[in-house]
């Protein structure tokens, strides 16, 4: 787990200040119809910190617990992230993702192993979550960056 959050604290004290750079405009740029703009995959980045906001705090009370899966497209689409301003955006995503990080670095260490089932897919160990979730963050940030 200290890898984890080492890899959360660098993102966090990396990526607002490339995300701030980015402007307004390029921000809402949709690069085809069947394409997300940068805000709308930041708003992607939001669901997810909701999500597993949830996740991280509910798993440390029970051993496995289970969770639906999430539908990305209409989450995204019903939230209207594309016309929110882009600041806002980065903000939440911020705010949200350091208290996630405050969640993983106070959870007990015998919490680790509890194991969260989401949707059909195979439980995975909190652990393993964290993992997975940063993964998912650097892949989705990588995108706005391009």
């Amino acid at each position: 787990m200290k890898e984890a959050i080492a890899r959360f604290e660098l993102v966090l004290a990396t990526a607002p200040r490339k995300l701030v750079d980015i402007s307004e405009a390029d921000a809402g740029h949709k690069s085809g119809p069947d394409r997300w703009s940068k805000k709308e995959i930041i708003g992607h980045l939001i669901d997810s910190a909701g999500n597993n906001h949830q996740r991280f705090v509910r798993c440390q009370f029970t051993p496995l617990l289970e969770f639906p899966e999430y539908d990305q497209n209409p989450w995204v689409a019903c939230q209207a992230y594309a016309i929110e301003p882009w600041p806002d955006l980065v903000n939440l995503w911020l705010l949200l993702n350091r208290h996630l990080l405050h969640i993983v670095k106070a959870a007990p260490a015998e919490m680790h192993e509890h194991q969260l089932k989401i949707g059909h897919h195979n439980p995975m160990r909190f652990d393993a979550l964290v993992a997975s979730y940063l993964q998912h963050m650097e892949h989705h940030l990588a995108q706005i960056y391009s």
